[in-house]
């Protein structure tokens, strides 16, 4: 159902404002953006929609359509705590702006979204995104679209605990539709790239949720911290333009593994970058393979069951390339096939996945 009309079912009153925020899929740059790194998103036509409206006093009040067990969740402007789910993401948004002397007041607040959870989509982005507009609108913030991203990172960073990099929130914010965000994220200058004209973006989710506040996700940012600090530099990002294979043998191993693919996938994403540019959707499919390569073996993020679908779309001549997506331990496989094939590619893949493996794959994309 609409946010809007569900907030008057749920309050009581219409909504005054309404808002939403798109997910986004990353063509190519994986585990880049937290090491100063490039990376190349796309926002997505699945999105997060919210309907707000105020509230004297400082309480907030919050319903999910995606969670409507948990019934309406309420907390008072100050007094934030993690810990609560899916209203953590909401939380955290008060809580960096009351931080930053932003003034805001209660508010009530219906969320519903198509973006999956745990597809590796940046649903949490979209909705920090979403909230930010919507609370922007409601009490005139001064912030644009460049700081709104940075208020959804620290939101994740500071609040709930994730140890996220910028890309999600500035694709959610500011990625164009038909069209890559390639995105600096040291410098955070980024330029609108648009998909080959004989190509298109299909994602298929494996089934196999991932969660980016804990794991494996954590540990390998340690790990790139690490490697950072041993080679004397902040970020791994210092490095770029030296020899991966001589910091590879340098390093101990997982790390130089681990700065291997930084190293390479940085590459990736400026050739990538460059395909797209001059049309050459073979090449841009070649690096998308070798990515996938790379973080399955380099960085070791992938699983058997995004390996399998992987393979199953490399395989298929209507598809130049197919690679995880959304930082891997589960979540989604990006296609990028040719143009009025992505469908029934990601569909006939996703059969014969589920044959082969007994698990169940959804197509997102095309909707």
């Amino acid at each position: 159902m609409n946010p809007v009309e569900r907030f008057a079912e749920i309050f009581g009153a219409p909504a005054a404002i309404a808002a939403e925020a798109p997910g986004r899929v990353n063509v190519i740059g994986e585990h880049t953006d937290y090491s100063g790194g490039f990376v190349f998103p796309a926002a997505i036509p699945l999105s997060c929609r919210v309907a707000l409206g105020l509230r004297p006093g400082p309480r907030v009040r919050a319903f999910s359509e995606n969670r409507a067990a948990d019934g309406t969740l309420e907390y008072e402007l100050g007094q934030e705590n993690p810990g609560r789910g899916w209203v953590d993401y909401v939380q955290g948004v008060t809580h960096i702006l009351t931080g930053r002397s932003e003034r805001i007041e209660g508010f009530d607040l219906a969320v519903s979204a198509d973006v999956p959870p745990g597809a590796g989509l940046a649903s949490s982005a979209a909705l920090e995104v979403a909230v930010l507009r919507a609370l922007r609108r409601a009490f005139r913030l001064s912030f644009d679209d460049l700081a709104l991203a940075l208020l959804a990172r620290r939101v994740e960073n500071e609040f709930v605990g994730a140890p996220v990099g910028i890309m999600d929130p500035m694709a959610s914010s500011l990625a164009p539709e038909a069209s890559a965000l390639f995105l600096d994220t040291r410098s955070l200058a980024h330029e609108e790239v648009r998909i080959p004209p004989d190509a298109e973006l299909a994602v298929i989710d494996s089934g196999v949720p991932h969660e980016h506040a804990r794991g494996g996700y954590r540990t390998r940012r340690a790990e790139c911290d690490e490697a950072a600090r041993r080679l004397g530099v902040t970020e791994l990002r210092d490095v770029l333009g030296r020899d991966p294979e001589t910091l590879a043998r340098d390093l101990p191993d997982p790390l130089g593994r681990r700065v291997r693919h930084v190293l390479t996938e940085n590459m990736r994403v400026l050739d990538a970058v460059h395909a797209w540019r001059t049309r050459d959707s073979a090449r841009a499919g070649e690096l998308m393979k070798e990515s996938h390569r790379s973080l399955s073996e380099d960085f070791e993020v992938s699983t058997p069951e995004l390996d399998r679908l992987a393979a199953l779309a490399n395989a298929r001549g209507d598809v130049f390339g197919a690679r995880l997506t959304g930082g891997g331990f589960g979540g989604s496989v990006l296609l990028f096939a040719r143009r009025g094939s992505g469908r029934s590619a990601a569909e006939a893949v996703a059969s014969e996945y589920g044959a082969s493996t007994g698990r169940t794959a959804t197509v997102l994309l095309p909707a």
